[in-house]
């Protein structure tokens, strides 16, 4: 999985090392002034309205980058609007040898809408795409990660779902309330991207 040759002290993809709790460290001239948030985001329909989750992470005086998973990249955002709105290039593949970091290491990581699917392969140390690598390697760190599920009822009630639920907690992993998408009359209730940065604060 790695993108070019390592030393001991670099995470096996490739990927940048976590440095929580630490936001503009003078040591460390990748960091900027602001703590840097890490958005993972899914492929669950209310993606669409992820821009509130970042302006609200702005607003709280974090920078920005996205991540996503390759079928979210598929039109369940606007890749362009939320390539502008952060400054930065959507993550979703890894880097070729000798490219540039586009992100520094991430003070926080928040996954919403986070899948039935990517919650699973991550309780399982499953890292077949960037994001999930991502999420295993942040856990390893010690990052301060938050997650908004938005799984249906018939899915949540999976045994193996459950048992994800319980292993990332165990990993000390941070769960918003959960999020089945439409209710009985057709209608969508309000998603709270916010919740997850209140969840970050708690410790």
């Amino acid at each position: 999985m790695s993108e070019q040759p390592r030393n001991a002290e670099e995470p096996e993809n490739g990927e940048e090392p976590g440095n929580p709790g630490n936001p503009g460290n003078p040591e460390n001239p990748e960091k900027p002034g602001k703590p840097f948030l890490y958005v993972v985001v899914c492929a669950a329909g209310v993606a669409c309205d992820v821009s509130r989750l970042i302006t609200a992470a702005q607003e709280r005086d974090w920078e920005v980058g996205v991540f996503a998973t390759p079928v979210a990249m598929g039109g369940f955002f606007d890749t362009a609007a939320v390539e502008a709105q952060t400054g930065r290039p959507i993550r979703s593949a890894w880097r070729r040898p000798g490219e540039p970091r586009p992100f520094p290491a991430p003070d926080a990581v928040v996954v919403a809408p986070a899948t039935f699917n990517t919650v699973n392969k991550w309780a399982a140390g499953m890292a077949d795409t960037l994001a999930l690598a991502t999420l295993c390697e942040a856990c390893g760190l010690g990052v301060p990660v938050a997650v908004l599920p938005c799984v249906a009822d018939a899915l949540a009630s999976h045994p193996a779902y459950q048992e994800s639920l319980a292993r990332l907690r165990r990993m000390g992993v941070r769960f918003g309330d959960p999020y089945a998408g439409e209710t009985e009359d057709g209608g969508r209730p309000e998603f709270g991207w916010e919740r997850a940065l209140d969840l970050l604060g708690q410790r």
